[in-house]
């Protein structure tokens, strides 16, 4: 025993050589027997070595001073209250045995109790001094304390939680380091005697006790929980020590070249110049930025972007103002930088709509709308702030009426039409290629031009919708070539328009230029043909008797057939007079013999709920059947045809008049705008298209945004994902978005509708001649035409039939080749797929360099239809694939597959691969981009990855990439298509990769393209397998934050919703996004959370309440007031839906059923 008592010093001074996480309490050099006597606390005043830095500078020698003087008399209190315990308890005596009787069981009970009791009573007095008043008991003993073990450590990993967070809701307050300020002036040894005062009954920090020890000031006044701190967080006047870097001009944003040896030195080195530590309060900073920005403003007076920083400031500096009437000082010092800004630059776009969104803040609507008419009246062609003005006045429920919003979109075309004709008139019409500014122009105007006829749609009248789209088509891309002045133009078109001539998309259309040729030649015919009979009759007439001698009496013969004409029509207006009154009254009759009293109907309200849910079914049947326009004949709204007045006026407002489309007409002068036009009809009508527009264009989001169900690219996203988490996951309560959009009565016009399109692509194709994406949309028509028609299964493609019709007529158009194939390949029929592609890849090489710059298109098609086909024969497709990519790469004739590559041929496709990608990289740092070399891009590195693996393939697109510059690749959907392939590539080795390289490709692509549906499609799929939910979740969040749109929120609530998550995080994904300015007008996010609500949440009354709030924000939406009617039928009454109905008459949505109607056929039934 004594050595070890001699050998136990050296171990206590290792002990006390180790740091310690709590220096308060350094490691004592007491040895670590069971029994401690004493407590040693050093009195030195060396401060530790963490205490080294030059910031800590408070004398810490007086804690110990005064945690050592506390504790030492209430320490000898307990050891002599310890020897006098064991003074009294006697020494125990050597065992005794003796025989017991059976009556002593008693007391050996007593007896086994009283040593459980001890043994208790050791082990938690052990197990007290083991943890050295430490509050966990996983935590054996503090860092640093004097009894902790010689094998312990100095720090601890808490795997297991804190059960104390769900208790209090946060750190538990006992948990928190307590530190204070340091402040020379009040610190003193009363303070800190405070702070580490002990009960008498317990240890320093037991669990029991902690509170009753604290000081009831330092209870209230604790830093991380209590209301005082609290409150000086967030004091304007409490400093803070920041890192400041001087506020740089944005001319000069460039990467500074002195910069890049001083970027790893630190803060203490070249660094400090750039940037200065200061401490200052929150005021202080709103001086010094206020100082910096005027300084700024004054120096750079047409900086725009100065002037956005500087207004955005002031929406912080609101943000931190609690006091209403601050606010809205602060909003005023906005208005009038902006104000000023506007003043020194008038034709500044951004800037005008940031003040004109400012004054949305403060002003009425009244006021508000005369201002945005003062400023579009100076700026009329100004695209942006048309579209900006339409939102504001579309969205506001009190001034919204049907009428109103088509007089504004009637400005707003013509004032942009007239500019693109100004500004056509200033460039020389035969400028080749087309001044940049007028393409934007007419790309605007195409843009407001389908915002209307959206508007149209939604509002319930579809055939007006319809009927813009086919004049607009007509007027712009088969215009007569003829000099025709504007107006000339427009009544020459009132003419075909007014003519039983078939318009674009119905049977036997022509086309208006066509058409009026083949009235010509009608017209000369019948005059040739009057003329000859008028040569015909030759010979003697007769002698005529001259007029002279009976004018007078002819006159009043004349004026006698007039007064007796003007009498009959008299006679016919009284007897139509007598007519109606007579129908009315038989009406009225009838009505009442079926029990309908009509003066009485008028005044109540029908209050069947089962009638208001009949009527919305039938309107929204009809409003399904009813989209395309009636013509003149077709009408019958003749009286005499026996047609009821009801049905003839029906049919009558389904007949669209030259009147009705007349001030929505413009002319397009550029093969953009006009291609732009044909894309959005056939996006429009469901029609499915290659997409031609990247995703950061403005039509695109302006396209989403207006959406009241979700397209067919958007869906099949949705579903590949969702199949992905629902295999993921082994719970059955996930659910899909697509279920709460669901709806039947967009399949029964699908087929109609098809044909419509199927024929307007086709006519359209006269104007673009071998343009793949249109027949590919006219193909894909078909199939779907066709598909609806004949339910039976063939094995034939359905547009097979028209794909050789239309080769018929060109077969030099490979590229509709290619399409046709791969709509074979698509159903099946691989065989006709590759001699189809064989045929067009052979005729390649005998046709004009401008047909053969498009081979790499065809080659890539063959290629991923061979690698599609997989699944069949793995091996024969890849080699198949191989020896087509060869073929291009090499250069050499195309000749059908026959046996495998060799390697020679392989290395000359490899060496001729790299000199096409050097020329075309060339090519795009000039900024030629096109598909033929993304394509090419595509199989270059397809080839790499069958040859060489999938990180050659990688490389090459690597590569590409980093010949663009970022800002041209966020506007070129050539490179966003190239991306997307990126990333199907590293999605298809994501096993092989590392997850740091995919996250990292899906991340910069999203950076880059922030609304694409492929790439959010992508980051779940690749998520959801190798990160965590919550990472997901911060993703999207992130996401939401910065780059709000309505792709992002729908790909948040579709990862919740499959997954089956918690319904307070998809309520409150769903308040997010509608909370948002721009998109609490989106219909498809309001619809989605009311289905919610009633099929998955089941909760009426929440349904009912995000209903009301639907309709006051988007008030134009027929679809969405009719899903009040079916689906919330259940809590609204009937007086509720009657006063919805008069509502949406007094919006002037079109009604096409009469709840009248529905009465009738339940009276009929009865």
């Amino acid at each position: 025993m004594e050595e070890e008592e001699e050998e136990a010093p050296p171990a206590a001074e290792e002990e006390a050589a180790k740091p310690s996480l709590f220096p308060l309490f350094p490691a004592s050099d007491a040895s670590h027997s069971h029994q401690i006597t004493t407590i040693s606390i050093p009195t030195s005043t060396a401060p530790p070595q963490w205490l080294s830095n030059s910031s800590f500078t408070a004398d810490l020698s007086i804690i110990n001073d005064a945690v050592s003087n506390q504790l030492e008399p209430e320490l000898e209190e307990e050891e002599e209250n310890d020897e006098e315990e064991e003074k009294q308890q006697p020494k125990p005596k050597p065992p005794s045995y003796e025989f017991l009787e059976s009556s002593s069981s008693e007391s050996d009970r007593d007896f086994k109790k009283k040593t459980k009791t001890k043994k208790k009573r050791k082990r938690k007095s052990k197990s007290s001094k083991e943890r050295d008043g430490a509050r966990k008991s996983g935590v054996r003993a503090w860092a640093g304390s004097d009894t902790k073990p010689s094998n312990s450590k100095d720090y601890y990993f808490d795997s297991h939680g804190d059960l104390d967070n769900l208790a209090f809701g946060s750190l538990y307050r006992m948990d928190i380091a307590r530190y204070n300020p340091y402040n020379p002036l009040k610190l003193s040894r009363l303070h800190f005697q405070g702070l580490y005062s002990c009960n008498q009954r317990g240890s320093m920090l037991d669990r029991d006790v902690d509170l009753d020890t604290l000081d009831s000031k330092l209870v209230s006044a604790g830093r991380y929980w209590s209301a005082k701190y609290t409150a000086l967080e967030r004091h304007k006047n409490l400093k803070r020590v920041r890192l400041l870097a001087p506020l740089k001009s944005t001319e000069d944003d460039f990467i500074p070249l002195s910069d890049v040896q001083t970027f790893h030195e630190g803060v203490d080195s070249g660094s400090v110049s750039r940037a200065s530590i200061i401490e200052e309060s929150w005021e202080d900073e709103v001086l010094r930025r206020t100082r910096e920005f005027n300084k700024l403003t004054r120096e750079n007076p047409h900086d725009e972007k100065a002037w956005l920083a500087f207004a955005e400031f002031q929406d912080r500096v609101a943000g931190m103002q609690p006091q209403k009437g601050a606010r809205l000082q602060t909003l005023e010092k906005k208005i009038s930088i902006l104000e000023k800004a506007v003043e020194l630059n008038p034709d500044n776009e951004d800037l005008l709509l940031c003040l004109l969104k400012a004054y949305q803040n403060r002003d009425s609507i009244d006021v508000l709308i005369s201002r945005w008419e003062k400023i579009l009246m100076q700026h009329p062609g100004s695209y942006k702030l048309w579209r900006e003005f339409l939102h504001v006045v579309q969205g506001e429920f009190s001034r919204f009426k049907v009428s109103d919003m088509r007089k504004m979109y009637a400005h707003a075309i013509q004032a942009l039409s007239a500019a693109c004709s100004k500004h056509f008139r200033q460039v020389h019409p035969s400028a080749e290629p087309p001044d940049t500014a007028i393409v934007q122009l007419e790309l605007g105007l195409v843009d407001i031009f389908f915002s209307l006829c959206r508007f149209e749609w939604q509002a319930g009248y579809q055939e007006l919708a319809t009927a813009l789209f086919q004049a607009e088509i007509e007027f712009s891309l088969f215009c007569p070539s003829l000099l025709l002045t504007e107006q000339s133009k427009r009544r020459l078109f009132e003419h075909f328009w007014d003519s039983d001539g078939a318009r674009v998309g119905e049977e036997g259309a022509l086309g208006w230029s066509t058409w009026l040729e083949r009235e010509e030649e009608n017209r000369q015919t019948v005059i040739k043909e009057e003329t000859s009979c008028d040569n015909e009759k030759g010979g003697w007439t007769g002698w005529s008797e001259p007029l002279l001698k009976n004018q007078d009496g002819s006159k009043s013969s004349i004026n006698a057939a007039n007064n007796d004409l003007a009498a009959e029509e008299l006679l016919e207006e009284f007897e139509n007079e007598n007519e109606d009154v007579k129908q009315e009254d038989e009406t009225e009759a009838l009505l009442k013999k079926l029990g309908i009293d009509v003066e009485a109907e008028a005044s109540c309200e029908v209050k069947d709920i089962s009638t208001w849910t009949r009527w919305s079914e039938e309107e929204s049947s009809r409003d399904c059947d009813q989209w395309m326009p009636l013509r003149g004949k077709s009408a019958g709204g003749l009286p005499g045809d026996g047609t009821p007045d009801g049905e003839a006026d029906e049919q009558l407002l389904r007949v669209i008049l030259f009147e009705d489309v007349n001030e929505y007409l413009f002319s397009l002068s550029s093969g953009e705008a006009r291609l732009c036009l044909i894309s959005q009809f056939i996006n429009f009508f469901g029609g499915k298209i290659s997409q031609c527009i990247c995703t950061n264009n403005s039509s695109w989001i302006e396209k989403i945004l207006s959406l009241e169900v979700l397209p067919d690219v958007i869906l099949q996203i949705l579903r590949r994902v969702h199949d992905a988490l629902t295999k993921a996951q082994s719970t059955s309560s996930s659910f899909s978005l697509e279920e709460l959009l669901a709806s039947t009565n967009d399949i029964s016009r699908r087929t109609d509708m098809m044909k419509f399109l199927r024929n307007a692509t086709l006519l359209c194709l006269t104007v673009f001649p071998r343009n793949y994406i249109l027949e590919e949309a006219a193909l894909v028509a078909e199939e779907l035409y066709v598909t609806k028609m004949n339910s039976s299964h063939s094995s034939d493609t359905p547009c097979r039939a028209l794909a050789k019709r239309l080769l018929k007529s060109d077969r030099q158009d490979v590229l509709l080749c290619g399409v046709y194939a791969q709509r074979e390949a698509v159903y099946g029929n691989i065989d006709h797929a590759r001699r189809v592609f064989d045929m067009a890849l052979s005729l390649i090489e005998g046709l004009p360099m401008e047909l053969r710059s498009n081979a790499p298109l065809l080659y890539l098609w063959y290629a991923e239809a061979e690698l599609a086909n997989n699944h069949a024969n793995s091996g024969e497709s890849s080699v198949r694939a191989l020896h087509i990519l060869s073929c291009l790469g090499s250069g050499e004739t195309y000749s059908p597959f026959k046996c495998q590559q060799s390697s020679l041929t392989l290395l000359r496709a490899h060496q001729g691969f790299k000199e096409r990608i050097r020329t075309v990289r060339s090519a795009w740092v000039r900024g030629l981009i096109d598909d033929q070399s993304v394509a090419l891009i595509c199989s270059a590195a397809l080839f790499e990855e069958l040859t060489s693996g999938w990180a050659a393939g990688i490389e090459v697109l690597d590569q590409a990439f980093a010949t663009v510059l970022p800002e041209r690749r966020s506007h070129s959907y050539q490179l966003e298509h190239l991306f997307n392939y990126y990333v199907k590539m590293l999605q298809r080795h994501h096993k092989q990769l590392s997850l740091s390289k995919v996250w990292e490709s899906i991340s910069r692509g999203l950076q880059i393209y922030p609304f694409s549906p492929e790439l959010f499609g992508a980051l779940v799929e690749i998520g959801h397998l190798y990160t965590t939910p919550n990472k997901l979740r911060w993703m999207f969040d992130d996401f939401c934050h910065k780059q709000p749109s309505v792709i992002v929120w729908i790909f948040a609530l579709m990862f919740e919703m499959s997954r089956g998550s918690s319904q307070h995080r998809i309520h409150g994904l769903f308040e997010r996004a509608l909370v948002n300015g721009n998109l609490r007008n989106s219909v498809v996010l309001w619809r989605c959370y009311i289905a919610y609500e009633i099929n998955i949440a089941s909760n009426p009354s929440a349904a009912k309440r995000i209903f009301f709030r639907a309709i006051h924000a988007c008030p134009w939406s027929k679809r969405l007031w009719l899903d009040g009617f079916l689906k919330l039928n259940c809590i609204l009454t009937g007086k509720e839906l009657s006063d919805l109905q008069e509502v949406m008459r007094d919006k002037e949505l079109n009604m096409r059923t009469d709840i009248y109607e529905i009465l009738l056929q339940d009276e009929l039934i009865a």
